[in-house]
């Protein structure tokens, strides 16, 4: 009897958890579902009172043909992408060497560093903008791809990320190296990041998501609409008295397919990278 009363208890704790997660998820996905409903809506339909959930016509395409006749789609993907690999690449390249440098190697002046990185990530990205667009101007690099790239060459964020890494990784194993004649860019380059490989895809994703959804940075050095991102383009949709609400939501909903992708293809090292943030080296 006991065995069946705490199978019973198991098996109603069980349905609980799965009620409960699931009742979570259906409230997380709402806001997508209210925005796929809402693209193929008529602005009548998004104005009503008392407001419609369903459409009368699922199968209206006009936000979405509106949309793209108004925006370069084409262009912005390619923007972004562009910014996305860009960022990607600076974060994984300095970010790992200088993280390798904070962890593994003694010099003068090491724990002075590793502070002021830890005290760029206390202050808000917003107090860097000014200095950094006069950086950009004074170069002349406004509407480039390198202007969006700019303030994504250095991530004190990946710098930290990664220094919890490579400081789970045991010294000796880099003696043994050594020992065997490797030098320290060799120890570096084929010891350390092998093994550091989940740290940094979960960094890459980290800053692809970061890039995409940065949203005031290429408004500022951008003043070309066929230069602009995907999230600065899908601004441009929102008026300033009225808004078109079913081709605002069209844009976000084709805006959103790229990082729904990336989600796909990374999803593994998504989920990895937030359990390696919450694990101390």
């Amino acid at each position: 009897m006991d065995k069946k009363a705490n199978y019973k208890r198991y098996i109603n704790a069980k349905v609980l958890i799965y009620l409960v997660l699931g009742l979570g998820s259906i409230l997380m996905i709402f806001p997508f579902i209210w925005m796929l409903i809402t693209s193929v809506k008529t602005i009548a339909e998004t104005t009503r009172i008392p407001p419609t959930f369903w459409p009368d016509d699922i199968k209206n395409t006009a936000a979405y043909r509106s949309v793209t006749n108004s925006l370069p789609f084409f262009k912005l993907y390619l923007n972004t992408i562009l910014m996305i690999i860009f960022r990607i690449i600076c974060a994984l390249v300095f970010s790992s060497t200088a993280a390798y440098a904070l962890a593994k190697l003694n010099f003068r002046g090491k724990t002075l560093f590793f502070t002021i990185i830890i005290t760029q990530l206390m202050l808000p990205s917003q107090i860097f903008i000014i200095p950094q667009f006069k950086m950009i101007s004074q170069m002349g690099m406004t509407n480039t791809v390198f202007a969006m790239v700019f303030p994504g060459i250095v991530s004190a964020f990946g710098t930290f990320f990664l220094r919890q890494a490579y400081m789970g990784i045991p010294d000796d194993i880099m003696e043994a190296a050594r020992i065997d004649g490797c030098n320290e860019f060799q120890i570096f380059y084929k010891i350390t990041m092998p093994l550091t490989k989940t740290a940094m895809s979960a960094l890459a994703v980290f800053t692809a998501l970061i890039a995409y959804s940065d949203l005031m940075w290429p408004l500022i050095v951008n003043t070309n609409l066929n230069k602009l991102t995907l999230s600065a383009g899908l601004s441009t949709l929102r008026g300033q008295y009225v808004t078109n609400y079913p081709v605002l939501m069209a844009g976000s909903v084709l805006a959103m397919l790229p990082m729904i992708v990336l989600y796909l293809i990374f999803q593994k090292q998504f989920v990895e990278g937030i359990a390696l943030t919450g694990t101390k080296a």
